[in-house]
């Protein structure tokens, strides 16, 4: 039996279970890795056994081949595991200790790591600012829908969980620390949700779900969640949200206003990003749909938060323009009605610490928001091709069996 297993995408459309090495505490050569990161030691890092990881969309946006990803690449950003080995400079993380690992590959050191900014750090990827693992042109770092991962800058990244029986109790709701619900989360801190606010999501897969969860944990009145799919849109009616499905009704000026009396929300979250599709069809893509609707529907002086993926190439887009980021946003509008934006990645550790309290003291029951759906390795690549389906699920890699 191979000493590790992982998720390797090797086509578009295709990922495969394989026996990857097991990690040690230093950068190897490998795909997507930048050469001046080849051999970097990570002796302030430690090796994890992975307890849960989970598919992210993000991740899809690869496997579908809409980005340069390259063949060979192990995913997976969103990790929570023991800790079986520490590095020689570890002071503060023991052997035992099951952590959260934010998504974001970051330093501690530098500028932006200070202003924690740890989505842009400057020191873990050479080839522009920030890094994650498992991910494309984000520094190399081997991604985690494996057995085994390796975490550098453990004593600042990782987020110690106070008790372990605790831990594995909620393990189902503390997993989604590592990515979706601090995204979600600050997309709508973005978005300046507040009591009282109303709020429109665009997207209710499990980013959009988070961020309307996250909107009514900050306070918000009515949190109204827009998709072209029905069963994601009966996921988030499930937790109390309205609804617009997007395959029935063009304006959703007028949907909102029969919701709300007034066409308008305070605010907006978008979180489908560069893979839109027009309203009343999932096959015609309109990668600028999303923020121009939004642009439309929210109020003069209200804010949009923007945790939806946009990126620099995308070799699949239709649209020439769109294939190096460059989408048609009526900015006019946007500028008139003095919106206000807020994109990129999201500062994992700006909030995981309080959503964990959140979590670990009943506040946020985001498990059930998403409809976490447990599974085994093996069946990661078929979990694949159904989340590529629409279906409304949260997929749990469970790589050792001990959820069961």
């Amino acid at each position: 039996m191979a000493d590790n297993r992982g998720i390797v995408y090797t086509e578009p459309g295709k990922v495969e279970l394989q026996d990857i090495k097991y990690p040690d505490l230093v950068l190897r050569e490998g795909p997507g890795v930048p050469k001046s990161n080849v051999g970097r030691k990570c002796e302030h890092g430690v090796i994890l056994k992975n307890i849960v990881t989970n598919i992210c969309g993000s991740d899809q946006h690869m496997v579908r081949g809409r980005t340069t990803a390259p063949a060979g690449l192990v995913l997976g950003h969103e990790i929570t595991g023991e800790v079986i080995e520490v590095g020689r400079d570890v002071e503060f993380i023991k052997k035992g200790d099951i952590v959260s690992v934010p998504f974001n590959v970051a330093c501690g050191r530098c500028r932006m790591c200070k202003k924690q900014d740890t989505h842009i750090c400057l020191n873990v990827n050479p080839e522009r600012p920030g890094g994650a693992y498992g991910y494309v042109d984000m520094g190399g770092w081997v991604g985690g829908q494996s057995e085994y991962v390796m975490v550098p800058y453990a004593d600042f990244q990782l987020l110690k969980f106070p008790d372990r029986d605790q831990a594995m109790e909620k393990i189902l709701d503390l997993t989604m620390l590592s990515d979706i619900f601090p995204t979600g989360y600050h997309g709508a801190v973005s978005a300046g949700v507040k009591p009282g606010s109303t709020v429109y999501v665009a997207g209710a897969g499990p980013v959009g779900l988070a961020a309307a969860h996250a909107a009514q944990v900050l306070g918000a009145s009515v949190v109204i969640v827009g998709d072209l799919k029905s069963v994601r849109l009966d996921q988030a009616k499930s937790f109390g949200c309205e609804t617009i499905n997007l395959m029935e009704h063009d304006d959703i000026g007028e949907q909102i206003e029969q919701i709300l009396g007034v066409p308008e929300v305070d605010c907006a979250i978008d979180a489908v990003g560069f893979e839109a599709y027009g309203h009343g069809t999932d096959h015609e893509e309109a990668p600028a749909t999303v923020l121009n609707s939004m642009m439309g529907i929210v109020e003069a002086g209200g804010k949009m938060g923007i945790p939806g993926l946009y990126v620099t190439e995308d070799p699949g887009a239709e649209d020439r323009d769109a294939q190096f980021g460059s989408l048609k946003i009526r900015f006019g509008l946007g500028w008139a009605k003095a919106h206000q934006f807020v994109t990129g990645q999201t500062p994992v550790m700006r909030y995981h610490r309080d959503l964990m309290q959140a979590i670990l003291h009943g506040q946020a029951n985001i498990a059930k928001a998403v409809n976490a759906t447990v599974i085994s390795l093996d069946e990661a690549p078929n979990a694949y091709q159904e989340f590529d389906g629409g279906v409304s699920k949260k997929f749990v890699i469970d790589p050792h069996g001990m959820l069961k």
